[in-house]
C-alpha cells in the first residue's frame, strides 16, 4: 500500500492550522497526492478539469453573493432595520422563533437554498434581529449595545442552522437520507427512505422546542444584563 499520497493531507491540516489561503492550499495538496500517486501533471489537470465540469452547478451561489452586495448597498438593512421599528408587536424571540419553524419547513419540503447565511440571514434577518433588541435595550451604552448586538447576530446564525439541520432529514430526497437508505440495503434490510424521513420528524420536532425556548430564555436576559452593566458603570462613575 502506497501511504505517500496522504501527504496532501498533511499538507492541507498545516495550511489550515497556518491560516493560510484555504485555495491554493487545497489546490496544492491534491497536486501533490496525484504526484505521489502516480500521475502525471497531465492527468492530473485533467481531473481536476472533469470535476470542475462536473461541479460548475455548485458554482451557482457564487452568483448570490455580488447580488446580496448591491442590495445591501442600495440599503436593504436600512430598511429591514426601519421596518421591523415599526412592528412593536414583533419581538427579538418572536422572529427568531418564527423564522425557525419557517426554515423547518421550507427544509422539510426540499426548499433549503431558499433561505440560508448569505441569502437571508446576514441582509435580513440579522439586521431584522438587531432593530428589535436595541428597541428592548435602548438604554444602553455603546458597549453594552455593541456585545448584544454581536450576541443576536450569532442567535440569529445558530436559528438558521438548527432549523436547516434538522428540518431538511425530513425530506425523503435528502442525500442523507438515500445514504442511510443505502447502507441499509447493503446490509439486507428494508427500510422505505420515507420511514427514515418519519422517524426524523419527531427529531425535528423537538430540535425547535429546545432551541425555540433556549431563544426565549436567551432574548429574556439580554435586556437584563444590559441594564445590569449600565447601572454598574453608572455606579463606578458616580
Amino acid at each position: 500500500m502506497n501511504a505517500w499520497p496522504l501527504l496532501g493531507v498533511a499538507l492541507v491540516v498545516l495550511g489550515f492550522a497556518r491560516r493560510w489561503n484555504p485555495v491554493p492550499v487545497v489546490v496544492a495538496a491534491g497536486v501533490l497526492s496525484g504526484l505521489l500517486a502516480g500521475y502525471s501533471f497531465a492527468q492530473i489537470l485533467a481531473l481536476l478539469g472533469n470535476s470542475f465540469v462536473s461541479n460548475r452547478a455548485l458554482l451557482l451561489y457564487v452568483l448570490t453573493l455580488p447580488a446580496i452586495g448591491l442590495l445591501e448597498r442600495a440599503g436593504l438593512r436600512e430598511h429591514a432595520q426601519r421596518w421591523i421599528e415599526r412592528l412593536h408587536g414583533l419581538t427579538l424571540s418572536r422572529l427568531l422563533i418564527g423564522y425557525l419553524g419557517l426554515r423547518q419547513i421550507m427544509s422539510m419540503l426540499g426548499l433549503t437554498n431558499v433561505a440560508g447565511q448569505a441569502q437571508t440571514v446576514r441582509p435580513l434577518l440579522a439586521p431584522m434581529a438587531e432593530a428589535a433588541a436595541m428597541r428592548e435595550t435602548a438604554d444602553a451604552d455603546a458597549a453594552t449595545a455593541a456585545q448584544t448586538r454581536e450576541q443576536v447576530r450569532a442567535l440569529a446564525a445558530a436559528t438558521d442552522n438548527i432549523g436547516l439541520f434538522f428540518g431538511e432529514d425530513v425530506f425523503i430526497a435528502l442525500g442523507a437520507v438515500l445514504l442511510i437508505h443505502g447502507f441499509y440495503v447493503g446490509q439486507g434490510i428494508d427500510l422505505q427512505p420515507l420511514h427514515i424521513a418519519l422517524w426524523a420528524l419527531p427529531t425535528a420536532i423537538a430540535a425547535f422546542v429546545i432551541h425555540a425556548v433556549r431563544v426565549h430564555f436567551a432574548t429574556r436576559t439580554a435586556p437584563r444584563r444590559a441594564r445590569t452593566t449600565q447601572a454598574g458603570d453608572d455606579h463606578a462613575a458616580s
